[in-house]
């Protein structure tokens, strides 16, 4: 049985939070942080929003777009790094939320990376028929580990939360492939300092990026046994722009097989990725039996990639 991804949601708090917003409260300004990292605006969840208030909101979505009832699931995986609290894990909050009396429960910590390293768990459960379907949520509530007063992470980071509902899919569809890694000698880059801040060295994590993304998207293709030729759309982690061009350029695509929503959400670590799957799909740039690339990276240091022959 082949595992793919049967169905998708997504949820972003209400308020936005532009680019002029930020200039009222710290040193920078609109220019600086478009031509360096291609945001424009950011969603905020309010205080009384938690990681599994959204995770929850992105799951119900998933499974109406699946038509699978929340009993049929059998295991849910949230990646997350901003979890309510230590535990319960998000994963047995949105479990009791959803009423998913049968489905076991856990969370993922990769970072940006985490919906891959989520998503290559549910195939490998959903292909040993373990389980026949795996709830796959990335949510995060970025916002609360944020340093408002730092400037060169606070103008990156946005709250949001994706899901996707795993199960079989038609011979030759489905996940075809999976790349993970990590190389923790790299976890001094980005991390949660004592503070209980994101603290970022930014030249060192773009130069691992733009290396890594790229490295991960053509290795991913060749396991799968395609070639750059063959992909007809590219999803990587919304973190920069910059680093999204470098890995589309790697792989020689033109920029309308880019997916790019990082102007609307910034870096929304393990959401980004199936936040910018759901908004490409609902306008229409995705189709039955496309082959699609997603890539990510994250703290850890940490990357994925999946090759995907969209369809049930």
């Amino acid at each position: 049985m082949n595992a793919g991804i049967i169905g998708v949601g997504k949820y972003v708090p209400e308020q936005v939070v532009t680019n002029f917003d930020l200039e009222q409260k710290i040193d920078t300004n609109d220019e600086w942080i478009r031509t360096r990292t291609g945001i424009e605006e950011r969603r905020i969840a309010p205080d009384n929003q938690n990681t599994s208030d959204l995770a929850f909101e992105a799951a119900k979505q998933a499974l109406e777009d699946a038509q699978i009832s929340a009993e049929q699931v059998g295991l849910i995986l949230v990646a997350t790094v901003t979890p309510d609290q230590p535990f319960p894990s998000v994963a047995c909050q949105i479990q009791e939320k959803l009423g998913a009396v049968n489905a076991s429960a856990m969370d993922v910590a990769a970072a940006c990376a985490g919906f891959i390293y989520a998503l290559a768990t549910a195939k490998q459960f959903v292909e040993s028929n373990t389980y026949k379907y795996v709830l796959v949520v990335g949510a995060e509530k970025l916002s609360k580990i944020v340093n408002w007063e730092d400037r060169n992470t606070a103008v990156l980071f946005g709250d949001g939360a994706c899901a996707v509902l795993v199960g079989g899919v038609s011979e030759g569809r489905g996940i075809l492939s999976i790349e993970l890694g990590a190389d923790g000698t790299g976890g001094k880059h980005l991390l949660m300092n004592e503070f209980d801040h994101i603290a970022m060295n930014g030249r060192e994590v773009f130069k691992f990026a733009v290396r890594q993304m790229g490295e991960s998207a053509v290795s991913v293709l060749d396991k799968a046994g395609l070639t750059k030729e063959d992909v007809d759309f590219l999803i990587p982690h919304q973190a920069n722009i910059r680093i999204m061009e470098a890995s589309r350029e790697r792989l020689e695509l033109p920029e309308e097989k880019l997916s790019k929503r990082i102007h609307k959400y910034g870096n929304t670590s393990s959401a980004s990725i199936g936040i910018a799957l759901k908004d490409e799909l609902d306008d229409g740039k995705i189709k039955d039996d496309d082959i699609l690339v997603l890539v990510g990276f994250g703290g850890g240091l940490t990357w994925g990639a999946a090759t995907i022959k969209w369809g049930k």
